[in-house]
């Protein structure tokens, strides 16, 4: 016999929060983000300079969203389908950007970068929407970081192809909230590394816990 507490294998070291974190934007061309996002004991390491960070976010951070679509089969005589086939599985990233900036500008705008004219003599940029907007992709590295007892916990998804697809509403208000550049970035396969989007884990204090949170013990260097 056990009691319900024997029975419990709750650890709370093992709960997670993004207590800051920074979406960072690079070409579709640019090197992809793999385990080496860390180095040797989880020290994290540089990104190649293609990626940009998109700056100061929302209070709301990186929003991930993943809708999943079936067909279901149903059966005479059965209540739940008998069969479920996967359909369609999306994964789109939300945030709102609250620095002005070329990048910042370019992503909620649509605009290439490229073709926003050089500030002329009296400094002032117009930027021009263009009648039919072509869609762009972007490699995008999403990372968080919390604390652990023997030092950071990096969280991050890594999207390989990625581009916008829906634009943030933005106020020019009074109040306490800033002029926003919000867009909705969404997931698609890359041909060459075979995947939609990554997870990734690691750190000092991420490396302390592995064994904790079920992984096998780490290889020695």
């Amino acid at each position: 016999m056990a009691t319900f507490a024997e029975l419990q294998n709750v650890q709370t070291e093992l709960i997670r929060k993004a207590k800051s974190g920074s979406a960072f934007l690079a070409p579709v061309t640019a090197p992809d983000v793999d385990e080496a996002f860390v180095g040797p004991g989880g020290v994290l390491a540089t990104l190649p300079t293609d990626y940009e960070d998109l700056g100061w976010l929302t209070n709301d951070g990186m929003g991930f969203s993943r809708d999943v679509s079936t067909s279901d089969v149903t059966s005479f005589g059965s209540v739940s389908p008998t069969r479920s086939d996967v359909v369609s599985d999306t994964s789109t990233v939300t945030v709102t950007c609250q620095e002005t900036k070329l990048l910042t500008i370019g992503l909620a705008t649509g605009i290439d970068v490229s073709a926003i004219r050089t500030p002329g003599a009296n400094g002032a940029v117009m930027v021009r929407k263009p009648v039919a907007p072509t869609s762009k992709f972007y490699r995008l590295f999403c990372i968080s970081k919390d604390d652990g007892d023997a030092g950071d916990i990096y969280i991050a998804r890594f999207f390989p192809r990625a581009k916008v697809t829906s634009y943030g509403e933005q106020a020019f208000g009074g109040g306490d909230d800033p002029i926003s550049w919000g867009v909705t970035m969404t997931g698609y396969p890359d041909s060459d590394l075979g995947f939609t989007e990554a997870w990734l884990f690691g750190g000092p204090g991420w490396n302390a816990l592995t064994e904790a949170m079920g992984f096998d013990a780490p290889a020695t260097p």
